[in-house]
């Protein structure tokens, strides 16, 4: 196999869990362009002799790629490097062209909202919709088709990269299997709506959105360990840059895990002592409502340590030092991420284990738009 021909081995910030196959032409050539679009994403700039020296790829190899990549709108050229080693002419920087291609983006996570907007290529609203439903009302398959209808009726269908849809619960391949928050069981929306518009779909678990605009937009490094802490808690991580879905794609979902099965709270599913029953915010909001002021600060010390009780197994098993907690400023504070900190020390110290940082999440609202619209360009890639 040529140099043209051969596809990077090594690990990109883009990569998702697959199949192993022999490699055809255009596999490789996917591989390609997959590798040199994630040295660009979200904010790098290299010219086209810089990501050949990055990638080993020819210089003939990255051109075709390239001049791909421009005329798809995916890229940009982005004015000139500034120095230079030789006695040539400053070589043309590259960056992710954000002015041409979009991003239909639905978050289905929130309570009695659904939000939507139109994204650029680094997950930017361009656009906002937003539907406020009642306490008792669920939103079905119908509502979502007219929201994607209403977002996509201003644009160009060539222009839109795909449809990306976060939702809390297990996600199989599209497949919403159980969603507690939504009602659903067995739904297949990705079917319903690459049937309806003839867009590609991508529809992740809510907190790996989450997880991926923490990646990409916040501080987070390829391994990370990712926990969202609203009216339930979930998590997500990241080795090596890939998403750990599971086996059967419910990687993550800790909310039921017992961690004082004896003492605990009763929990609908059976078990007492779960942690959405101990330590969510709702949960935590409802227990502080029945004790004196004086006594709040420390049910959210506890509920620190038993975040850092439950954290410190994986910690140690996967030898990760990262952990984000994203979640309400009035929970996820000082108070808490500190006791969970002395906890996880006192639970994982070694001498061949380097410390795990306990730390807030700090991207805003978007997250889990963003981290949609990240799916979405994964995919996309890797793909089509």
């Amino acid at each position: 196999m040529t140099m043209d021909e051969q596809a990077y081995t090594g690990s990109f910030p883009l990569h998702t869990p697959g199949k192993i196959s022999k490699a055809s032409p255009s596999d490789v050539r996917r591989k390609n362009r997959s590798l040199i679009f994630s040295l660009l994403f979200p904010t790098g700039q290299c010219s086209r002799a810089e990501l050949g020296r990055r990638t080993g790829l020819s210089r003939v190899a990255v051109s075709d790629v390239v001049n791909d990549m421009l005329d798809e709108g995916l890229i940009r050229e982005n004015g000139f490097e500034t120095t230079t080693t030789g006695k040539g002419k400053r070589g043309t920087l590259l960056s992710i062209d954000t002015s041409r291609l979009r991003i239909i983006s639905i978050d289905l996570s929130q309570d009695n909202l659904v939000q939507g907007a139109v994204t650029d290529l680094l997950g930017l609203p361009q656009q906002r919709m937003e539907i406020a439903l009642g306490p008792d009302i669920r939103i079905g398959v119908d509502t979502i088709v007219q929201f994607v209808d209403e977002l996509r009726s201003d644009l160009d269908v060539n222009r839109i990269v795909g449809i990306g849809i976060c939702a809390p619960g297990v996600i199989d391949n599209g497949v919403i299997r159980a969603s507690t928050a939504l009602g659903w069981h067995d739904v297949d929306l990705k079917a319903t709506l690459e049937r309806r518009f003839g867009i590609p779909v991508s529809i992740t678990n809510d907190v790996t959105c989450a997880m991926l605009t923490e990646r990409f937009f916040g501080q987070a490094g390829p391994n990370l360990l990712f926990v969202k802490n609203d009216h339930g808690i979930g998590s997500a991580t990241l080795i090596d840059d890939v998403p750990v879905v599971g086996e059967h794609h419910a990687g993550g979902e800790i909310g039921h895990i017992s961690i004082d099965p004896d003492n605990g709270p009763e929990c609908p599913c059976g078990k007492r002592g779960c942690m959405e029953r101990l330590i969510s915010a709702t949960a935590l909001r409802e227990r502080m409502r029945q004790v004196p002021p004086s006594e709040r600060m420390g049910i959210i010390r506890q509920a620190g340590e038993y975040l850092a009780t439950a954290l410190a197994m994986p910690v140690g098993m996967l030898d990760i030092t990262d952990i984000c907690v994203y979640g309400p400023a009035d929970i996820i504070n000082n108070t808490l991420l500190d006791a969970a900190q002395q906890q996880l020390d006192r639970l994982t110290a070694s001498t061949f284990h380097a410390r795990s940082v306990i730390r807030r999440c700090q991207c805003g609202a978007d997250i889990t738009l963003r981290g949609s619209a990240v799916s979405v360009v994964r995919h996309y890639i890797e793909e089509w």
